[in-house]
């Protein structure tokens, strides 16, 4: 196949991943009337508010609260409240690598209908919006992203001399939020008898998987984000799905699930550019919020919580038991797309075809960075699957796909792109597995029967009771590696084989009987039983 078919395969798939993206994905589960407050669709914001944390208004707080001050007169900032207009992607990492808990939308407007990302009007479409954090004063700003100063803001538990000074900082914000008209913000107890109901957020985000256990599981590693104006505070939840944040709050707050999780992946497609999607909760008390989902939940928030715990899964398996998984790539991103049934593993987000075909890297010019990064590794199609099991199955495939890509390279898993994104073209979006003896169809069938087969021993690993067997209905057999496993060559000895110079199956099998040449009758058997 020439360079350039190949190329127009990748732009044709490209192109039909995007439009799915504009047409279909954000509108497919959204909220229709006018009058609802939550949609995951794009936030909705109506008036710019006083920001009680400002400089000023906390210095009117102060002198209301405590005259005396403690010798304070003026407060000094402790924060910058900024915004953020990155070009490309090397400006938006260098954000990230900064460490900054970016927001998409303004954090001083009042949201009419919550969701789950936001463009800017005034930014053309497909260009990165702002992004919208709170620095603190020494912050070194990097000289080649643009950027903004919208306020100057103090933060107590940013000054450490807050601590001992003998004022409540509490009852401080407190008047800040009435002094600015946000008394809206706070907990009704405080409204109605002064009393603080300030809290530390803490709680629970759990998730029904009642095929393995009557009682809810921890949504595990997945990042909690809450915030009050210019206050934020963000942590992760544990292996049981408890978190708490390192901040206490005075108002009620806005609770958010960002979808990029402890061990380094994240799942990120809510508008092209958003690098992990977020799922908004709602604004609640400054104590804490809790939450158990299930099947009947919200259908895109419990398929990212179940994709979530399949990855979380996967990687603590490969922690747990060295030498056997491998790990996918760092920065590994899925986008779950519910209105499709297949997958596509292109591993364009690192780089396979942008950086693999000369002249398409040519051809896009700066523009290849933007191109990588608005792109995923796995697209996982999840139409028909409404069970935990079912979803986790598909979590399990796709990092099996991202383990085997560390292992073979962007050289190998282009030619498995190129492969699987023309069978996608040919059979309009429905097959991407092609038919053996296919041009290129042996790239496919290792991929595939390496997939299926790590798919099927951790599900059967987390489903103890379980005899799952996947992909056995295609043209290749990963009953082939099932039927090794039972013998002998488990997981702590086939995965190591999946290497760069295993491009088909009969490589494979020379290269078993090398390394395992006590297993021969069986290797062999299997390859009667199960190969060509």
């Amino acid at each position: 196949m020439t360079t350039m078919k190949k190329f127009l395969i990748i732009l044709a798939v490209a192109s039909a991943a995007l439009c799915c993206s504009k047409n279909s994905l954000f509108q497919w589960n959204e909220k229709k009337g006018d009058d609802e407050e939550f949609s995951h669709d794009m936030i909705v914001l109506g008036e710019q508010l006083p920001d009680p944390y400002s400089v000023s208004n906390m210095s009117r707080a102060l002198q209301a609260v405590a005259p005396a001050g403690a010798g304070r007169t003026n407060l000094e900032p402790t924060d910058f409240y900024v915004r953020f207009l990155p070009k490309d992607d090397a400006q938006m990492q260098t954000l990230l690598d900064l460490g900054l808990e970016l927001t998409d939308y303004p954090l001083d407007y009042r949201i009419v209908r919550h969701g789950d990302w936001y463009h800017d009007p005034s930014v053309p479409e497909g260009d990165m919006t702002w992004q919208y954090a709170v620095v603190p004063v020494d912050f070194t700003f990097p000289k080649n992203v643009r950027y903004e100063r919208l306020d100057d803001c103090f933060i107590a538990d940013h000054n450490p001399s807050t601590k001992s000074d003998g004022i409540d900082w509490d009852a401080v914000e407190r008047e800040a939020f009435r002094l600015t008209g946000n008394e809206e913000f706070l907990p009704p107890s405080t409204r109605d008898d002064g009393t603080s109901g300030a809290g530390t957020p803490q709680g629970r985000i759990a998730i029904m998987d009642p095929s393995f256990d009557e009682e809810a599981t921890g949504v595990k590693g997945v990042k909690v984000s809450c915030n009050a104006f210019v206050k934020f505070s963000t942590c992760y939840t544990d292996e049981e799905g408890y978190y708490k944040m390192g901040k206490s709050f005075s108002s009620n707050l806005q609770y958010r699930l960002v979808f990029q999780n402890v061990k380094g992946f994240c799942q990120g497609i809510n508008y092209i550019l958003v690098p992990a999607s977020v799922s908004t909760l709602g604004k609640h008390e400054p104590t804490g919020y809790s939450l158990i989902i299930d099947s009947s939940s919200e259908s895109k928030l419990f398929a990212r919580c179940v994709m979530n715990n399949a990855g979380y899964d996967y990687l603590e398996y490969a922690k747990e038991n060295p030498g056997t998984l491998p790990f996918p790539p760092k920065d590994f991103r899925i986008w779950n797309l519910p209105f499709w049934e297949g997958e596509l593993p292109d591993m364009l987000h690192q780089g396979v075809i942008f950086d693999t075909y000369e002249p398409l890297s040519s051809a896009l010019g700066e523009f290849a960075a933007i191109a990588k990064l608005i792109h995923a590794d796995v697209l996982s199609g999840y139409k028909g699957a409404s069970t935990y099991e079912e979803i986790y199955a598909l979590g399990l495939h796709a990092f099996a796909h991202g383990g085997h890509f560390s292992q073979v390279g962007k050289d190998w898993w282009s030619d498995y792109t190129e492969y699987a994104a023309g069978s996608l073209i040919s059979s309009t979006l429905k097959n991407p597995y092609g038919a053996r003896d296919d041009d290129g169809y042996n790239y496919c069938e290792v991929a595939e029967t390496y997939a299926y087969y790590c798919q099927s021993m951790l599900y059967r690993k987390h489903y103890r009771e379980s005899a799952a067997v996947f992909g056995t209905h295609w043209w290749f057999a990963p009953q082939l590696l099932m039927f090794l496993d039972e013998r002998g060559l488990g997981l702590d000895k086939l995965p190591s084989m999946f290497t760069s110079e295993v491009t088909d199956m009969d490589v494979l099998h020379d290269k078993l009987l090398s390394y395992y040449p006590s297993f021969k009758s069986v290797i062999n058997e299997a390859y009667t039983r199960y190969g060509n």
